[in-house]
């Protein structure tokens, strides 16, 4: 892939550099709220029965949000970050197939997971960044994960971000309702996203704000309470003026990688080929050269 600038993203053909343009829309211009985008997105995936079950029945959640977490993350960030064709990308799409394989998913739940992280950091920019994606940023999200569902096998994909938006409003109304393994992957997820910003003895607190953040549906499907109409108020007024005072910022220079975080699942590094492992398989770690 070509060196990341900050305005790399702008003039580059969305049919061609689909590739670069997202690496630069999830390194530069929307670095915090992609992230965030996909927690939602992988957090939506959990509503329907299917998935929650077959997570819950592999215990690994559970035992280990936080390393299921920041394996899920890792894998899906190297292929985006190197490039799919990239050695670190192709082995990172490797690991992610030889996991899958493990177990029986249907295409159609593979499908719906894809449309996520499609459709979730389109729709979270759009009400809550600086600005919402340009059409050529769309076409070039679309075809980036187009690309990668095609390399993990994933077959019958829409040719477009509106196939993949209706494919997701249609898969969620259809599989969205409430199941236990639901909730119990669902709360777990939550704790893992209030201790990355707050002491524990603040959770109770931040509960509220996750749920402000949830439709109707999701919540149904959790089990949950919808926020009190305060806390989605002061949710709205705190995402509206951090947009405002990042149109004010000039465009972040260097990029934001998550490859290259520092994360206590592995202070020592890690090797892509023992992403997805138990906690017992792969304890002493070492990152793989970044080139």
């Amino acid at each position: 892939m070509t060196p990341i600038t900050e305005t790399s993203g702008l003039d580059r053909d969305p049919e061609t550099e689909y590739a670069d343009i997202a690496r630069w829309l999830g390194s530069i211009e929307f670095a915090w709220d992609i992230e965030r985008a996909l927690e939602f997105a992988l957090f939506r995936t959990y509503a329907v029965p299917s998935i929650s079950g077959l997570l819950a029945r592999t215990g690994k959640f559970e035992a280990a949000p936080r390393k299921r977490y920041d394996d899920t993350e890792l894998l899906l960030s190297e292929p985006m970050e190197h490039g799919l064709d990239s050695e670190r990308g192709r082995a990172a799409v490797e690991r992610l197939n030889a996991i899958h394989g493990r177990f029986r998913i249907s295409n159609e739940d593979m499908r719906y997971v894809l449309s996520t992280f499609v459709c979730e950091p389109v729709r979270w920019c759009a009400e809550n960044a600086k600005r919402k994606f340009k059409d050529h940023e769309v076409r070039a999200w679309t075809n980036y994960y187009i690309d990668l569902g095609s390399r993990m096998g994933i077959t019958d994909l829409p040719s477009d971000f509106a196939g993949f938006e209706a494919l997701n409003r249609d898969y969620g109304a259809s599989h969205f309702q409430f199941a236990e393994t639901n909730k119990k992957i669902a709360d777990a997820s939550v704790e893992l996203l209030l201790g990355f910003y707050l002491p524990r003895s603040l959770f109770p607190l931040g509960r509220p704000v996750i749920r402000a953040m949830m439709d109707d549906p999701l919540l149904e499907a959790m089990g949950y309470e919808p926020a009190p109409w305060f806390v989605k108020a002061m949710v709205r007024i705190a995402l509206d003026l951090r947009a405002a005072v990042v149109r004010l910022l000039p465009r972040r220079r260097r990029p934001l990688f998550l490859t290259q975080r520092k994360r206590p699942t592995y202070p020592g590094g890690y090797l892509i080929s023992e992403l997805g492992n138990g906690p017992e398989q792969g304890s002493v770690l070492r990152r793989q050269a970044s080139n």
